[in-house]
Order: C-alpha cells, then sequence, then structure tokens
C-alpha cells in the first residue's frame, strides 16, 4: 500500500506542511536577532507546560501555548525594562523550563511519563483531525502575522535602534514576535518534538541564507525548504521506520550541509576560471 493510502499518514503530512511552513517563517527574525536558541528556551518552557497539563489532567497543548506565551511575554520585558541581557533571558528559560518539567512530570500519574515522550520527541503520525484544525488556525495565524509585518518586523530585528528612531512600536513588535515564537514551539512539538523544534526554526533558514540575495528572498526560500525538509523527514521516517522528529531535522541539516559544501565548490570553481 502507498503511503497516501493510510490516513494518519495523511494528516502526517499535512500538518508537517503546516509545521514546515510556520517555523521557518518565525526562525528567520531570530536568526537576524542572534537569537538562534530563542525556539529551544521556548520549548523548554513549554515542556513545564505539557508537564502542568498532564499533572491536572487539562489539554497539554494549551496549557503549554498559555506557559509559554506568558514566559515569552515576561522575559522580554525582563529584558527591555530591566539589566538583563538577551543570552542571560534565554538561559533561565532554559533552566527553569527543564526544572519545572521534571519536577511536575514526577507528581504527575504514573503514565504521564509515556505521554511526555510525544511532546519531547514528536509524535507526528498520532495527529488526530483536531489537531490538524489547531495547527491550521494557529499556522495560518503566524503566517498572517510575519508575512504582512515582515517590513517592521525585519526593521526592529535589523537595528532596534534606528526602529526606535524611525518611531516604529519595538517594544510592541518585540513582544509580538516572542509570542509568535511560543505559539510556533506549541505547534511544531507533536511534529518534531521541544527538543528539536529550534533546529526547524533555525536550519532551513540558515540554508536559505547561502544562496539568497536579500531577506525576502530568505524568508520565501527558507519556508519552502522547511516545508520540503518536514514532509521529506516524514516519508524518510515511514519508510525506514525511524521517528519522525529526528528524520526531519537530520534531512534539514543534510541540506543545509549539501548546500554549504556546494556552494564552497562552486566558488571555488568560478575562481579557477578567473586564473
Amino acid at each position: 500500500m502507498g503511503i497516501l493510502e493510510y490516513d494518519f499518514m495523511q494528516r502526517a503530512l499535512i500538518a508537517a506542511v503546516l509545521v514546515g511552513i510556520a517555523a521557518p517563517s518565525v526562525g528567520v527574525f531570530l536568526v537576524q536577532r542572534r537569537l538562534a536558541l530563542m525556539g529551544d528556551g521556548m520549548g523548554h518552557v513549554a515542556l513545564t507546560g505539557v508537564a502542568l497539563g498532564l499533572l491536572l489532567g487539562r489539554a497539554p497543548v494549551l496549557v503549554a501555548l498559555l506557559t509559554a506565551t506568558a514566559a515569552a511575554v515576561l522575559i522580554e520585558l525582563v529584558r527591555v525594562k530591566g539589566r538583563t541581557t538577551s543570552d542571560l533571558a534565554l538561559a533561565i528559560m532554559f533552566y527553569g523550563g527543564i526544572a519545572g518539567g521534571v519536577v511536575l512530570i514526577s507528581k504527575s500519574p504514573g503514565g504521564s511519563a509515556a505521554s511526555l515522550n510525544q511532546y519531547l520527541f514528536g509524535a507526528i503520525t498520532t495527529t488526530s483531525t483536531a489537531d490538524l484544525v489547531t495547527f491550521a488556525i494557529l499556522s495560518v495565524a503566524i503566517l498572517t502575522v510575519t508575512l504582512g509585518l515582515s517590513r517592521r518586523l525585519f526593521a526592529v530585528s535589523n537595528d532596534e535602534e534606528y526602529a526606535v528612531a524611525s518611531g516604529l512600536p519595538v517594544l510592541s513588535l518585540n513582544l509580538l514576535l516572542a509570542v509568535m515564537t511560543a505559539t510556533t514551539v506549541v505547534v511544531a512539538m507533536r511534529v518534531v518534538g521541544l527538543l528539536l523544534i529550534s533546529a526547524l526554526m533555525v536550519v532551513p533558514v540558515a540554508t536559505a541564507q547561502l544562496v539568497a540575495g536579500s531577506f525576502r528572498t530568505t524568508l520565501l526560500l527558507a519556508i519552502a525548504i522547511g516545508a520540503g525538509c518536514a514532509v521529506s523527514g516524514v516519508v524518510v521516517s515511514y519508510y525506514a521506520n525511524t521517528p519522525s522528529g529526528g528524520s526531519i531535522v537530520l534531512f534539514a541539516i543534510g541540506l543545509f550541509a549539501a548546500t554549504a559544501v556546494g556552494g564552497a565548490l562552486a566558488r571555488s570553481a568560478r575562481r579557477q576560471l578567473v586564473r
């Protein structure tokens, strides 16, 4: 039987496309701000939310979304209003998120630890129709914001002081980007897992930067690469019987490595021709 003959694989592929598009569209601004590990920080905070949801018997995805969003806003306000640098704020999120998740899951019912693995490493084949609807709504919201406000978000990410001087609402845009990052992490956690989500936000962007000549081209190419890697990873995981999250990330890294090597060889060949 072909891969598309199974309903669960059809849902998995649709989910992969949605997440593959949404993750790089936010990640491109994080890379521009040199906050490539922001997704990791949010992932660890979302881990606390998932553990809390499992402990309370509530919807883990919703609790994780609320927890990650609240943390994103808080960290951004601390960074702006206080004296905490971006890297220190990220470190606090890393450690606090892991610690909170470990403590809360230790107090959860016995079966909760197994459920937690689905969020840590992804379980795309368990995607339900309701999950797809949620993914679609959140992905459309993310794309609407990132593409619609791309010029403003780029201005703030590229030079915050210039953006302030230009009269842009810098704090509001930074808070919006933080919330979008938290939302993207929660959307993607069932596909690639909380421990790997940052890779899908960053690696397609890094690949696009190797060949694109402008920011907008980078953004659009990164979205295409993200979707392609997500779908390819799911297909490979189906036939190779490997975890989907790890397969997606390894495929993305392999494409980055191939592009980097190909670019280096092409530049070397051009130099030889000039000589």
